[in-house]
């Protein structure tokens, strides 16, 4: 169990052999997985209402941690669905799991890098915060770094394969969300219609 949490530290130094380790040595866990989400969101959450004022933006009164908690989580299994589809068409190896854990462990950095610039951003001033922007982005770009080294390996492709199907993910990502935004629409539309006979059938009763 220790080692189990103890490996996407060691994910996050050798990407390479890490990632080749949670698919093919099936060193990587769900729960695992599921531990860094939530810590994501929380540090997204701390980040959000306790940042300091310097580098703070948002509007305390309309704070939702819910909305944070759905902010992670539906652009991550819409990210999964989007790279199992494409991956499957291309002759990728990694299964739905696979690709799950490995965006999971990818998040690591964020996880490790947020909360410390959280709580040093209380105590800055003006001209210190260039370093919480150049920590919080190069978290963001390791994470990138690392989610292209997982899809790499998890579906033993080459770097210019993986770049592929990376953008035909983002676009059939595009694609989800419009046919979800239209299929929705579509059903308020019926359900107005239905709502509005069901009036008209009860007024002329």
């Amino acid at each position: 169990m220790k080692q189990d949490f103890k490996f996407p530290l060691y994910v996050i130094l050798h990407p390479f052999d890490g990632f080749w380790d949670m698919k093919y040595e099936n060193r990587g866990r769900l729960r695992v997985a599921a531990v860094i989400l939530f810590l994501l969101v929380l540090a997204m959450i701390l980040q959000k209402q306790y940042a300091g004022f310097l580098v703070n933006y948002n509007d305390f009164r309309r704070l939702n941690s819910l909305s944070e908690l759905v902010f992670v989580l539906a652009p991550l299994l819409l990210w999964c669905i989007a790279n199992w589809s494409v991956t499957t068409l291309m002759g990728g190896e990694g299964k739905f799991r696979d690709i799950l854990m490995a965006t999971s462990y990818a998040l690591v950095p964020l996880v490790l890098i947020y909360p410390p610039m959280t709580l040093f951003s209380r105590f800055m001033v003006q001209e210190e915060t260039v370093f919480y922007y150049l920590l919080n982005t190069a978290a963001v770009f390791w994470f990138i770094g690392l989610l292209f080294v997982g899809i790499m390996t998890v579906h033993q492709y080459s770097p210019s394969k993986t770049i592929l199907t990376i953008f035909l993910s983002v676009v059939v990502m595009g694609i989800i969300v419009f046919l979800g935004t239209l299929i929705f629409s579509m059903l308020q539309q019926i359900a107005e219609f239905v709502i509005n006979v069901y009036r008209e059938i009860i007024f002329r009763a």
